[in-house]
């Protein structure tokens, strides 16, 4: 009776020592297959994938916001009336200025339109410049990651001659004969506290960050849609 028990410990034991070896073997098959090709891309094959990624999706987002209403009637990116000038619309529009309001508000729009068409190149010189160490965290990060490396890396040297793009296009469409009424009508309502607002630098500040945002859209499509992998790297880098 013994040797039956002693016979069965041994069964059981095998099998479960066979279960276990069994299992070991199916994780280690699972952990093969689920492990990311990324890992068998060196850090400059990433970055290079990276900035490749930025300027496919620079020069995108740029023919989508140098259009016709490409700003104006993109909900995401328009460019509305100063937020520092929110007493002034809502007083303006009261005394029945809102159609000069909106013209207002339209020509800011066609400002950034059109300095959007000087963007592209801006930004690719960016990208290129940027510097990018450890490229493998930015392509395992979030689906914005590469736009808001380049955004934190270049923003302020971006601001600095993009700026002038901007003031030249709100020269274009003569901000100021829009402006101008606007804000001497309001000074002119009693009690009210002057706006002197720099024009320029709100609509710089807003048009670069509508590039931004669009960027991060590209850059999540060709995160999540093979067909917007346009070349081998892409394809090899984001495919992984």
């Amino acid at each position: 009776m013994k040797k039956i028990l002693i016979g069965v410990a041994i069964l059981a034991s095998t099998g479960v020592n066979a279960q276990l070896n069994l299992n070991k073997l199916k994780n280690s098959v699972k952990t093969q297959v689920e492990t990311p090709t990324a890992s068998k891309l060196t850090n400059d094959e990433v970055i290079s994938g990276l900035k490749e990624a930025l300027s496919v999706g620079v020069d995108n987002a740029g023919k989508s916001a140098s259009v016709m209403d490409g700003f104006n009637k993109n909900d995401l990116i328009r460019i509305p009336f100063p937020a520092e000038a929110e007493n002034m619309q809502k007083s303006l529009r009261k005394v029945g200025m809102g159609k000069q309001v909106d013209e207002f508000e339209l020509v800011l729009n066609r400002a950034a339109e059109e300095a959007a068409k000087e963007a592209a190149p801006l930004f690719l010189l960016a990208i290129k410049s940027m510097s990018v160490k450890d490229g493998l965290s930015i392509l395992k990060g979030e689906d914005n990651a590469a736009t808001s490396y380049l955004e934190e890396s270049t923003k302020d040297s971006l601001y600095t001659t993009f700026r002038p793009i901007v003031e030249k296009a709100l020269q274009t469409v003569n901000i100021t004969k829009y402006w101008s009424p606007l804000a001497s009508g309001y000074n002119k309502i009693p009690l009210t506290k002057k706006v002197n607002l720099d024009l320029e630098d709100y609509t710089t500040e807003k048009a670069m960050e509508g590039l931004f945002k669009l960027l991060a859209l590209e850059e999540k499509k060709i995160r999540e849609e093979p067909a917007a992998r346009v070349s081998d790297l892409l394809k090899k880098v984001f495919g992984a």
